[in-house]
């Protein structure tokens, strides 16, 4: 399994909601990286793990953060990969994360950052979101998610 997609969070803290972006894309087949950087505190750090992605055959980078969430935006400004920003619930969120999810979705233009849901099911949304990116260039990835989604359709109708 190549590593084509690469999730990056603002805190250890947040690695229990953004297993969930892994696990989907694991569960799709698709390999990826995960690693913990801020926008903030390691922002060398980070800018030297972004310039190295592509060269490593990512296709899509995922970041996830809380609070200010400037880390989308941050990886989004030294990439033309794709980004899909994760809003998290901090210690100190405001409104359930609703400081985290302007943070991310409110880029300025030429700089875009996808964005996904608050918390939990906005990370299982980016690994799904990131396989379809990939999915277009790629039938049996596309096969995959066409199966995955009939599956969740089947479970519904199933009642």
């Amino acid at each position: 399994m190549s590593t084509r997609v690469a999730i990056v969070m603002g805190s250890s803290s947040d690695q229990a909601t953004m297993r969930l972006a892994a696990e989907a894309l694991e569960g799709l087949g698709i390999g990826c990286e995960t690693r913990v950087l801020s926008a903030h505190r390691t922002p060398e750090a980070l800018r030297e793990w972004v310039e190295s992605l592509e060269a490593k055959g990512v296709r899509v980078i995922i970041a996830g953060a809380g609070g200010a969430a400037h880390l989308a935006g941050a990886v989004a400004a030294l990439t033309t990969l794709p980004v899909i920003g994760v809003p998290l619930i901090a210690p100190n969120a405001i409104a359930g994360g609703l400081d985290a999810l302007l943070s991310t979705v409110q880029m300025p233009r030429g700089v875009p950052v996808a964005t996904v849901a608050v918390g939990e099911a906005g990370a299982a949304n980016a690994g799904i979101l990131a396989a379809q990116i990939l999915a277009t260039s790629d039938a049996d990835l596309a096969g995959r998610v066409r199966m995955m989604r009939e599956g969740m359709a089947s479970k519904v109708l199933a009642g």
